[in-house]
């Protein structure tokens, strides 16, 4: 009786340790690899296989011989013929994806898309425009022999395509010492950018507000010209622009005439995602044609860290801004260093 007990048990649990083998999905490879798992995703020429030994691999889609699903997934052919069925190998080393409309055989490499059944094809969702928005605060003070208050606040929403984007920004920094105001600097802008190949861009921008501490009432800067890709990978890239301008700005000083002038535009951009932090290096030049010795340079380099909370980041670094022309007695250059929260949401 404990002999027939045990042999049904064991058949129990081999019938069970089989039929979870045959519930999973398979992809076996040209070296003779078999990965069991969850098949997530065929997009953009990568299988992902999600499995309980080894979390998410991906697999290169030319180096599969053969994709088997235990349930119906969605798959885009390379004709763009959509189907929604089970995916099994034929015996002439095709693929078959069965359904209750019917079935339609077609290669490993004729599989251009797939994902789970009931969810958007990868593609179209790429291809929307996707909103991310950041919100940062810098409070700093001092008080005893000295008493100092600084609070800087920006906010900046980014509107994100597969081949545009478009910025629009705003900051406003006020530092107060002995209870009288010495900075008060004002900004909003808006970038709006367009990649007509792969490498190349073509850019528009402005920017205006107020700077107390050079004595300028106004400004506004506008700008657009081409913009050049020097690198561009998956998580670094560099930017150059140049093209033309036009900047006014006016004073707060008695006596001192309005700037109102065409110029040059240029401009570098630097961005570097790391595993789990990122660096960005701005810097931009803009000089008058009514007199090449007035320019404005612009600066800014951060980093920034993710905190515990995934919509919270730290952003330290400098900003530095340099008038080759203050009115009012200013010094030619003004730098900023932050520790700045920073709350981070939207699409990523």
């Amino acid at each position: 009786m404990n002999t027939t007990s045990a042999l049904v048990r064991s058949s129990i649990w081999i019938a069970a340790f089989c039929a979870l083998r045959l519930s999973a999905d398979v992809v076996e490879t040209s070296n003779g690899a078999r990965i069991v798992g969850k098949i997530k995703e065929i997009h953009g020429g990568t299988i992902t296989v999600s499995t309980d030994y080894a979390g998410d691999i991906k697999v290169k889609q030319s180096l599969v011989t053969s994709i088997t699903t235990d349930q119906p997934v969605a798959v885009r052919t390379a004709d763009g013929t959509r189907v929604v069925g089970i995916v099994s190998a034929t015996p002439g080393g095709g693929e078959r994806i069965a359904g209750p409309e019917g079935s339609r055989d077609t290669t490993v490499g004729g599989i251009a898309a797939s994902w789970a059944a009931g969810e958007e094809d990868p593609d179209v969702v790429a291809a929307r425009r996707k909103w991310s928005y950041e919100a940062g605060v810098d409070i700093n003070g001092q008080s005893g022999t000295h008493n100092q208050l600084g609070t800087t606040y920006g906010f900046r929403a980014t509107l994100t395509g597969p081949a545009d984007a478009l910025q629009l920004y705003t900051a406003y920094n006020r530092q107060e010492a002995e209870s009288t105001v010495s900075t008060e600097q004002f900004k909003a802008g808006a970038d709006y950018e367009d990649n007509f190949t792969a490498l190349e861009s073509w850019y528009v921008k402005d920017e205006e507000g107020f700077d107390r501490l050079n004595d300028i009432a106004f400004y506004d800067v506008a700008a657009g010209g081409l913009g050049y890709d020097l690198i561009k990978a998956a998580n670094e890239t560099l930017t150059a622009r140049l093209g033309l301008s036009y900047r006014y700005d006016r004073y707060t000083t008695a006596g001192s005439s309005a700037l109102s002038s065409a110029g040059g535009d240029a401009g570098l951009e630097f961005s570097r995602k790391f595993s789990t932090s990122s660096l960005t290096d701005r810097i931009s030049f803009d000089p008058a044609f009514q007199d090449l010795g007035n320019f404005i340079l612009t600066h800014e380099i951060k980093y920034d860290i993710p905190l515990a909370s995934p919509f919270w980041k730290l952003s330290m670094g400098m900003a530095n801004n340099y008038n080759s022309r203050p009115v009012g007695g200013t010094d030619k250059l003004d730098t900023i260093y932050f520790t700045r929260l920073v709350l981070d949401w939207g699409a990523k």
